[in-house]
C-alpha cells in the first residue's frame, strides 16, 4: 500500500501535462469503469488496439447509457489485420478506416471516459498494458488508476468457499457461475459490460 503512494506520487510530478492532473483526484464515491480493448494479437510490444469499450458502474449499477465505444484508425506502420483477427473480432480494415478515430484522439477520449475511477476488467492487466501504449504519448507516465482484477475476485470466493476445488477461472464459466448472462464475446463493449455484472455480483457475495 505503501509503495502504490509512493509510485502514485512519482507518477504523478513525472505527469507530462498538467490537463491531466484531474486523473490523480479523488475518485467519485462507489464509482468504477470497466474497460476491454480488442487488439491485433497478444503481443504487448508489438500489436495495436483496434477498438476500445468501456462503461461506468455506480453503486449496484452498470450504466450502459453512458458508455465508450470507439475504433482506432489503423497506423500507417502497423501490420494489416490478419484473417484470423477479422474472424475473431469482425472488423476488417475498411471498417476501422472509415469510422475510426486517430490513436492520440482516442488516447484522449478514453481518459476523459475513465477520469480518476478505478478501473475495472477480466484479465485487465493485458488491456492496461495495451491502453499505456496509447496513452504514453500525452501523459508519459502509465494510467495511474487503481486496477480491480475480476478473475481476482471470482478466485477468492471460490477459495474462501472451498480451498481445495479447482476453480475455472474462464469468463464464460465465471459468468454461469454467478448466474449472470453472457453476451457475444470479442466485442470491447459487451466483455466490459460482463466485467462490471461480475464485478458486482463478487462484490456483493464477498462483503456477506
Amino acid at each position: 500500500m505503501i509503495w502504490n503512494r509512493i509510485r502514485r506520487g512519482w507518477h504523478q510530478r513525472q505527469l507530462k501535462d498538467s490537463a491531466y492532473q484531474y486523473l490523480f483526484d479523488p475518485p467519485p464515491p462507489d464509482e468504477w469503469v470497466s474497460i476491454d480493448c480488442e487488439t491485433t494479437g497478444l503481443d504487448r510490444e508489438r500489436d495495436h488496439i483496434i477498438s476500445v469499450g468501456a462503461v461506468r458502474i455506480v453503486g449496484q449499477r452498470v450504466l450502459t447509457s453512458e458508455r465508450l465505444e470507439l475504433l482506432v484508425q489503423p497506423d500507417a506502420n502497423r501490420t494489416p489485420l490478419t484473417a484470423e483477427s477479422v474472424r475473431i473480432h469482425q472488423l476488417r480494415e475498411a471498417d476501422l478506416q472509415a469510422h475510426g478515430l486517430p490513436a492520440d484522439e482516442v488516447a484522449r477520449r478514453v481518459l476523459a471516459f475513465i477520469g480518476p475511477r478505478p478501473l475495472v476488467g477480466y484479465y485487465l492487466e493485458f488491456d492496461v498494458a495495451m491502453l499505456n501504449r496509447l496513452v504514453h504519448p500525452l501523459l508519459d507516465i502509465p494510467l495511474p488508476q487503481p486496477q480491480i482484477e475480476v478473475s481476482s475476485l471470482y478466485y477468492d470466493l471460490k477459495y474462501k468457499q472451498n480451498p481445495h476445488a479447482h476453480i475455472d477461472l474462464r469468463l464464460a464459466s465465471l459468468m454461469a457461475d454467478l448466474g449472470l448472462p453472457e453476451r457475444k464475446a470479442h466485442n470491447p463493449v459487451n466483455d466490459a459490460i460482463m466485467a462490471a455484472l461480475a464485478f458486482i455480483k463478487l462484490n456483493e457475495r464477498l462483503s456477506r
